[in-house]
């Protein structure tokens, strides 16, 4: 299965920036941001088809903005002035009438070779102020990701902080009645698009996570009963079993480096974790208690790891050095609280908690500090982070009819408001999502 996450062929020009003083600026450290008005014209074109792709490249900016909760995008029937071209200076005070404070706008035209040339312009309405200016040199099919990357030049101008658009998310695919539930490994753009299956739904799978490189993701899969953790290269659909180990492996993930691969091992009916070097096949056992250690995830610079066990008699969060000393408990709030995972900006844990027969997605700070609860339901779990550490993407799960029918399972995202919770469309069931970092 061939699968390249490089964009062929794309070539950035930076046009033009705008002065360093920033006339429009969005503070998301804020708790509650009103979104900002903003107007994203259609990209011309020089041909029917490149205009098509203006159309389309201009709609998947506005829903990506719309998404982020952070700007509101204006219905284009408001829009006054059309066809903006990027060779005069826009009609200012026509969207200042439609109260546009921020305006995008853009053309697609075809080179001789076949290539697509992208180019646009975000604006500072009021200041009359040009904020940012690139253009993109790709093939055609890849307009969608051109699309992305524009998104993401916009959040940053705008928030100071980097985007995340540009990346996927893989997943648990699932389908087929509760008692013979298919699940199956699928991967897609941030905004759903782009969805593939990548594995058959032979084998049961659980707990998908990326490399720091895009190219791997390791899992859980029962090949033959036998739950054991995998290694999918997405270049070659290929698979690999990490290791033969006498008990059940599982919830792996990659470390930032993306040379080991941290895991659970259960033998003898005690749970502990452990590190594989991916070069040597050298396994490190880095907890030695008589309880259930599992989840474990590293801090971004992989100096420490979190983890939740059962050692102090409930389902807590912990966090030790790399090395497995210096263990310390830092959840201390009521119920039970589990699948840790770390901030890529190294600065929040997010986690689940179930207290009170409620499933609720949370972060607190490293030393156990600041917990805040985002999101609540009858079964919310497995947060996964954008990679500017901005948003989480988890699943909920809903509760079936008296009849047993119902039941879904679906993806949702938030950001660290708690404000901007929104439904990821998938075309069946899904659960256990993973987020990528940015696209390189």
């Amino acid at each position: 299965m061939l699968w390249r996450w490089v964009l062929p062929a794309l070539l950035l020009v930076l046009l033009a920036t705008g002065p360093a003083r920033a006339e429009l600026r969005i503070d998301i450290t804020q708790g509650k941001v009103d979104p900002l008005p903003v107007a994203v014209s259609e990209f011309t074109g020089n041909n029917a088809e490149s205009a098509q792709i203006g159309r389309d490249i201009a709609a998947v900016i506005a829903a990506n903005l719309e998404r982020s909760g952070l700007f509101a995008p204006i219905d284009n029937a408001a829009f006054i002035q059309r066809n903006v071209s990027l060779s005069a200076l826009p009609r200012f005070g026509d969207w200042r009438l439609i109260n546009a404070q921020a305006l995008v706008h853009g053309a697609v035209s075809f080179e001789a070779s076949g290539a697509v040339k992208v180019e646009f312009r975000l604006w500072d309405v009021f200041a009359e102020q040009q904020m940012v200016a690139n253009a993109y040199t790709t093939v055609p099919a890849n307009w969608r990701r051109v699309a992305h990357i524009i998104s993401d030049a916009i959040y940053q101008r705008m928030t100071g902080e980097s985007g995340y658009f540009d990346t996927r998310v893989v997943y648990i695919a699932e389908s087929g009645p509760p008692d013979r539930r298919t699940k199956r490994l699928a991967i897609m753009d941030q905004d759903g698009a782009n969805h593939r299956f990548l594995t058959d739904g032979k084998d049961l799978v659980l707990t998908p996570r990326f490399s720091p490189t895009l190219q791997e993701i390791t899992y859980l899969a029962y090949y033959n009963d036998k739950p054991r953790v995998y290694i999918f290269n997405i270049e070659t659909g290929q698979q690999e079993v990490l290791g033969d180990f006498p008990g059940m492996t599982f919830a792996p993930r990659f470390s930032p480096d993306g040379n080991r691969v941290i895991m659970s091992m259960a033998r003898n009916g005690i749970t502990d974790i452990y590190t594989m070097d991916l070069a040597t096949r050298r396994v490190r056992r880095l907890t030695d208690s008589p309880s259930i250690d599992t989840s474990p995830t590293f801090a971004p610079d992989g100096g420490q790891v979190t983890f939740n066990s059962d050692r102090g008699g409930s389902q807590q969060i912990y966090v030790m050095d790399a090395n497995g000393s210096n263990v310390r408990r830092i959840s201390f709030g009521k119920g039970r609280y589990a699948t840790p995972v770390w901030s890529p900006r190294g600065d929040l844990i997010a986690f689940t908690k179930i207290v009170g027969g409620q499933f609720y997605i949370g972060v607190m700070r490293p030393d156990g500090t600041g917990e805040r609860l985002l999101s609540q339901g009858y079964l919310v779990e497995a947060p996964t982070w954008a990679p500017n550490g901005r948003v989480l993407i988890y699943f909920k799960q809903f509760p079936s009819d008296s009849s047993g029918r119902g039941g879904k399972t679906k993806l949702y995202s938030v950001d660290l408001t708690g404000y901007n919770e929104r439904e990821i469309v998938t075309p069946v069931d899904a659960s256990d999502p993973a987020w990528s970092p940015l696209i390189p």
